[in-house]
């Protein structure tokens, strides 16, 4: 992954290319000491701060919005509010639906790495440029000091037994990263009488697992937080830290300490507008007010070509204000058995769509999703091709499938033309 655009990793250019942060991810899995999330706070620049909190089709229109005014964005990112990982479900989506549209976008995510281990091969896949953990300390006796609780397994832990399973996780995950190649970037957070006095131990730790970049950051007193009344560490102290932890790892020295909502060149504190995000789509028939949208199944997000038995994922389309074909969202199908309430689900998941375009469907499916008011059509060609004829009232006639000739009967092709 070229980073040379990065702002985070390339100085140079922290002036010239910057970041958005889409902050998709309110809950948190993880209680520090030192932090209060605190939303719409326009006074604050620091991580945990966002002015609202977008779904992910919003994020995406919000993004689109962006790149249309600016051309100096290089990196999306999710960094909050709370954790990328405890809001799974929307994070992936978000980098899926930005990766879709932008492919040569740089991607990444900032996470405290308790619950990271479970997605690290989609993550991969994605192809994000790198994955920022936060790693406050290697010894739980320390992390006891700073973490006040965390839910693991559906259940809350503090103390001691808190720290260990966190560290467990983060250690884990980082070596799993890195056994695929990926960039990892660790912050450590500096508490002065806390933890300032471990940061070699945790630049030495880091290093022993091949972590490309190690990030101090002074830590930040925020009211009604436990460390409240802790002052922040002056520069010197942070300056003799990071010259300690460079015999061990690479340091960056100009971290912004950027809100969830961050947009801009990293010394920019623009603070978005996103309380007027929509991606509310004209209505055209077949579509109604309650289902404005069109579901199709695709392998890559052009063709109709995925049998609906296949599919992991829907693709879900809008109209857009000005008549274009937006994807907002991928929707996870439910998992293969259970027979038809596997397709009432489904039918659930696409309760606000008016079409479902597939390559095949069997009988039994295509009842089931047909009785909870979807109109299931088994066509083949461009999904663009599909849509626009369906939101301008046209027939589909050109796009039934061909029952003459089956591809992949009569040759050796795989379904996906000739």
């Amino acid at each position: 992954m070229n980073l040379e655009n990065h702002p985070c990793f390339n100085a140079k250019i922290r002036h010239k290319f910057g970041r958005i942060h889409l902050p998709v991810a309110p809950r948190c899995n993880v209680q520090c000491n030192f932090c209060s999330r605190n939303y719409d706070c326009v006074n604050e620049s620091r991580p945990g701060v966002t002015s609202s909190v977008l779904l992910p089709g919003m994020a995406l229109a919000y993004l689109r919005k962006v790149m249309e005014q600016r051309h100096d964005i290089s990196v999306v990112g999710i960094a909050g509010p709370g954790d990328p990982f405890a809001n799974p479900d929307e994070t992936m989506e978000t980098l899926a639906l930005v990766r879709a549209v932008y492919p040569e976008m740089l991607l990444c995510v900032a996470t405290n790495g308790l619950n990271l281990s479970p997605y690290i091969v989609a993550l991969a896949q994605l192809k994000l440029s790198h994955v920022t953990v936060t790693v406050n300390a290697v010894d739980p006796h320390i992390g006891d000091k700073i973490y006040s609780w965390i839910r693991y397994e559906k259940r809350i832990h503090q103390g001691v037994t808190a720290a260990q399973y966190l560290l467990e996780n983060q250690l884990s995950a980082i070596a799993e990263m890195k056994a695929l190649g990926m960039v990892v970037k660790v912050n450590t957070v500096i508490v002065p009488g806390v933890n300032d006095e471990h940061a070699s131990a945790i630049a030495e730790k880091m290093a022993e697992l091949k972590v490309d970049i190690l990030n101090c950051i002074p830590f930040y007193a925020v009211e009604g937080a436990a460390f409240a009344n802790i002052p922040e560490p002056d520069a010197g102290t942070i300056l003799k830290i990071r010259k300690n932890a460079k015999q061990h790892i690479p340091q960056m020295n100009h971290c912004a300490r950027c809100r969830a909502d961050a947009v801009g060149l990293l010394n920019e504190n623009t603070v978005p507008d996103l309380k007027n995000i929509s991606v509310t789509p004209s209505v055209s028939s077949p579509s109604t007010p309650n289902r404005p949208y069109v579901a199709v199944t695709s392998r890559e997000g052009m063709l109709i070509n995925q049998h609906l038995g296949e599919a992991e994922q829907v693709y879900i389309y809008a109209k857009g204000a000005s008549g274009s074909m937006d994807l907002i969202s991928l929707r996870p199908t439910p998992p293969r058995g259970g027979g038809d309430q596997r397709w009432s689900q489904l039918a659930e998941t696409l309760g606000d769509c008016h079409t479902l375009l597939v390559n095949g469907v069997g009988s039994n499916p295509k009842k089931v999703l047909s009785e909870a008011g979807l109109h299931v059509q088994e066509v083949e060609g461009l999904i663009s091709d599909a849509f626009y004829a369906l939101e301008n009232g046209q027939s589909l006639s050109h796009l039934f499938k061909r029952e003459a000739f089956a591809c992949g009967t009569s040759c050796s092709g795989n379904g996906e033309g000739c």
